[in-house]
Order: structure tokens, then sequence, then C-alpha cells
């Protein structure tokens, strides 16, 4: 799932997200992109990754989350952040 105006970076451990009317995930972790996400779809790693000003790969960071309520999740459902009350910073799973 990709979004828009939610620093999905800066968020604490266990910070939920309320998506449209019904899904709730729990944030867990960093996540860097890896090959394993073509397995999923072809051509995924690619939409996800970049180049830089010298040729270097640049992957786009995302966060790993499970689900709490599950639901419908459509293109532009509002996105709610609930912070946990004593959350650490987001590490790499």
């Amino acid at each position: 799932m990709t979004t828009r105006g939610i620093d999905l970076l800066g968020l604490a451990t266990g910070t939920r997200l309320a998506i449209g009317p019904e899904a709730v995930v729990e944030v867990t972790g960093l996540r860097t992109p890896c090959a394993q996400l073509d397995g999923l779809r072809p051509g995924l790693l690619g939409a996800v990754t970049d180049r830089d000003k010298a040729g270097n790969l640049v992957r786009l960071a995302g966060v790993m989350a499970v689900v709490v309520a599950d639901g419908d999740v459509r293109p532009g459902d509002a996105i709610d952040a609930t912070l946990p009350v004593d959350g650490a910073p987001l590490r790499p799973v």
C-alpha cells in the first residue's frame, strides 16, 4: 500500500493506523524493499527503488504493520494515526 500525507518513518512502534471506515493496522517496524516484492507482483521492487544523481540504487523505505481489524481499503481512504503513550522509535525488522 502506498500512502500520501503521513510521515510513516516518523511514527512510533505501536502506532495504530485506521484506514477507511473499518481497517486498522499496528506499525511494528521499518522495512527496506527487497526482491521478495516481485514475488507478490512483478515489477513492484522497481516501483519502490530509484537512482540518485550518481546512478546509485536508492531503496525507498516503508513500514511493517500487522492487521488489528480487517476491512476494505480503497484509494483515497483517510488514514488516522493513534500514537501509543510509550512508543519507541521504529527500528528495522
